[in-house]
């Protein structure tokens, strides 16, 4: 299987399972990696997902064996068919997925990392965008985000170098969440996101669509937006049990709903 999955206490685990190519993907890894955050989406036990890579690397971009074989998909194919919907997955997803990064992110792997919502990774691991040193443009979302990450200078430079920044150069310039130190780091990123999961995920999902729709709208049209997905929060389960809560001075039991 190239995906493995794990789901535990409302966290689901989906794992890169192609560890003898450092997880590059094939055809067959992307399409089941759309098909798992799919059930993802409306998988009510779902309340956060977990993306991590199996072995030494998180993800090494695209299997060139395949891009390059006679019979291989086209590179169109490829962007269109194969990342642009993981990609649009990750941020349309209305619960919070997180990245784990537990060896080298290059090219479209680093690309998914950084359309995660929250990103770790461990202190020996790196990302690079290693598409200028095949001739090829940052693909998977790449152009989008990482400029709007750590600016255009920066953005650029790290793209037209492919220059490999290490965890504690990504964390120091925001380019992720935080880098954590190897031995402590799938305790450290599993409480995290079991944590995520026993908030109050339709809120935080809300919370999403919001800052997605905050690269696009204006003031205006991002405070009547605000006005908007706020009424709906209101309605939920979770606002009215966090009141509760929090009036009764106890822990809430958030239901995602």
């Amino acid at each position: 299987m190239t995906i493995l999955k794990k789901l535990e206490k409302g966290v689901l685990t989906l794992t890169l399972n192609r560890p003898t190519v450092f997880n590059s993907f094939n055809k067959e890894m992307a399409l089941a990696l759309q098909e798992e955050l799919k059930n993802a989406e409306v998988n009510e036990e779902v309340r956060a997902v977990l993306i991590t890579g199996e072995g030494k690397a998180f993800c090494a971009g695209q299997d060139l064996a395949e891009a390059t074989a006679t019979d291989g998909p086209s590179l169109q194919s490829i962007v269109k068919e194969h990342y642009n919907p993981i990609i649009e997955l990750i941020r349309t997803i209305e619960k919070p997925i997180v990245a784990a990064v537990n060896g080298v992110a290059a090219g479209a792997g680093a690309n998914i990392a950084l359309a995660c919502d929250i990103t770790f990774a461990k202190e020996s691991a790196s990302f690079i965008q290693a598409f200028s040193k095949i001739g090829l443009i940052p693909d998977s979302g790449g152009t989008f985000f990482l400029p709007r990450i750590i600016g255009m200078q920066k953005a650029t430079a790290l793209m037209m170098t492919g220059d490999k920044v290490t965890a504690n150069q990504a964390e120091s310039m925001n380019l992720i969440y935080k880098a954590v130190a190897d031995d402590s780091f799938e305790d450290v990123v599993n409480a995290f996101v079991q944590n995520l999961a026993k908030m109050p995920t339709k809120g935080l999902g809300l919370t999403k669509r919001a800052l997605n729709a905050s690269f696009s709208n204006d003031l205006s049209e991002q405070l009547a937006l605000e006005e908007e997905l706020q009424t709906v929060a209101g309605t939920t389960h979770d606002f009215k049990e966090g009141v509760q809560a929090f009036l009764e001075k106890r822990a809430p039991n958030f239901k995602g709903n």
